[in-house]
């Protein structure tokens, strides 16, 4: 009996994820055991798994999780949290639009979702309950808002799609601003509905006095994406350089401006980086056998027709692309969809004409709201933990939020120029 390897391949990877075994581990040993078994070249494991983390974009990722460890340690986002809560004042809800406020401002430092909700959760969770909000729905909205820091630039996220697609990583930073406040704007405005029938409410608004104190006292966490955005739309230096440029500028911040971080704390944050970047370089690199196996085993070009053969219209295929995203963000992390994935869409990207900027940020928000939606959903795992609530409390509470990004998501698929109208006026 004849046997499809690529069939193999897939039904190997899958079982090992049902049987939980660790992402990274399941694609590099689905990928090796049927290139051994169907002496597809084991030769070949080396140079493919060295190929795929030898590329200079790369380094920009363990620098911007350096950048975003750094700002959190020097206790950067309280000042950021103080001054918005002065702006906002008393409006219904005012704690949870805070909240998506400075989530946006937080992704511009951090580019992780996680980092994010760590780095937020523990100021404003406590601060929403203590003011009579619902605990389920603070860690919900703070869980939520974490996700737009893969969307909002410098983003790991669109470092990892760049180097697989060869898009310009410039362009997808600069094209993730607008799509980010967009989502940011539905997600206040579900978090407005719900205080309002709530009867949640806001702090009061600050004296001028007390807004400009603020503002001088948040002034170097606040300039932080100006020196990173500014200069790699000045020509001064590449992304994986102002990766690099943050980690200075957080570490002259903390032990300088803030004076929050010792020598202790430092060794502290490098050892958090190590890990955090080698998980990610695990994924990347075990991935990259993974789909180096499907294309040897011609899968990627047999799905990929598959997709294009299902319609000719572009706009359901889309839309059940999209269907697809979702659902592979509840279920694998974003690096692993990314390689998983991607290698199958470029073939359809082309067929149909669509702008690999725009589908990255589409892509990117999908896998933003898979941060949010059980079984994997890593944002709410660590909300629910610093929300000191219930996976399953957090779940149903996160629902509005989910509702709200993936509207969202339907503008921004709907509307390319949403996306694209930054890029074409400022770099093309």
């Amino acid at each position: 009996m004849n046997i499809d390897p690529g069939v193999v391949l897939l039904g190997l990877f899958f079982v090992m994820i049902a049987f939980k075994v660790p992402i990274a581990i399941a694609l590099g040993l689905a990928g090796m055991a049927v290139v051994y078994w169907f002496n597809l070249g084991a030769q070949m494991f080396a140079p493919v798994f060295f190929a795929n983390i030898s590329k200079f974009s790369l380094l920009a990722i363990p620098f911007f999780i350096l950048a975003g460890v750094i700002m959190g340690r020097a206790k950067i986002s309280d000042k950021i949290v103080h001054l918005i809560m002065l702006l906002v004042g008393p409006i219904s809800g005012g704690m949870a639009i805070v909240t998506v406020i400075t989530a946006l401002f937080w992704g511009a430092v951090s580019g992780s979702g996680p980092a994010t909700v760590a780095a937020l959760g523990t100021i404003l969770i406590p601060g929403m309950v203590k003011a009579g909000y619902d605990r389920g729905f603070a860690a919900a909205i703070t869980s939520a808002a974490s996700g737009l820091a893969i969307v909002i630039p410098p983003s790991i996220g669109f470092i990892v799609y760049g180097v697989i697609t060869g898009a310009s990583i410039s362009e997808l930073f600069l094209a993730g601003i607008i799509p980010g406040i967009v989502v940011g704007l539905f997600l206040i405005v579900v978090a407005f509905i719900i205080s309002v029938a709530r009867g949640y409410k806001g702090e009061r608004f600050g004296t001028a006095r007390e807004v400009l104190h603020a503002f001088k006292d948040a002034f170097w966490a606040l300039i932080t994406p100006v020196i990173i955005l500014g200069g790699i739309y000045g020509g001064i230096f590449t992304p994986t350089e102002a990766a690099a440029v943050g980690v200075v500028y957080g570490l002259f911040v903390g032990f300088v401006v803030y004076k929050t971080l010792t020598l202790k704390d430092l060794y502290e944050l490098l050892v958090e980086t190590c890990v955090s970047s080698a998980v990610v370089m695990l994924v990347v690199s075990f991935a990259g056998i993974f789909g180096w196996a499907m294309t040897v085993l011609g899968v990627v070009e047999r799905i990929s027709q598959a997709v294009i053969s299902l319609s000719s219209n572009p706009y359901v295929v889309i839309a059940l692309i999209n269907g697809v995203l979702l659902v592979a963000g509840m279920l694998l992390d974003a690096i692993s969809i990314y390689y998983l994935l991607l290698p199958i869409f470029m073939p359809v990207m082309a067929h149909f004409g669509w702008d690999p900027v725009w589908f990255g940020i589409v892509m990117t928000i999908n896998l933003a709201i898979g941060q949010v939606t059980p079984p994997v959903a890593v944002n709410l795992y660590v909300g629910c933990n610093i929300g000191g609530v219930s996976m399953d409390e957090i779940s149903r509470a996160v629902i509005p939020f989910v509702i709200a990004s993936i509207a969202a998501l339907v503008v921004i698929v709907y509307a390319p120029d949403v996306t694209l109208w930054l890029p074409r006026l400022l770099m093309r």
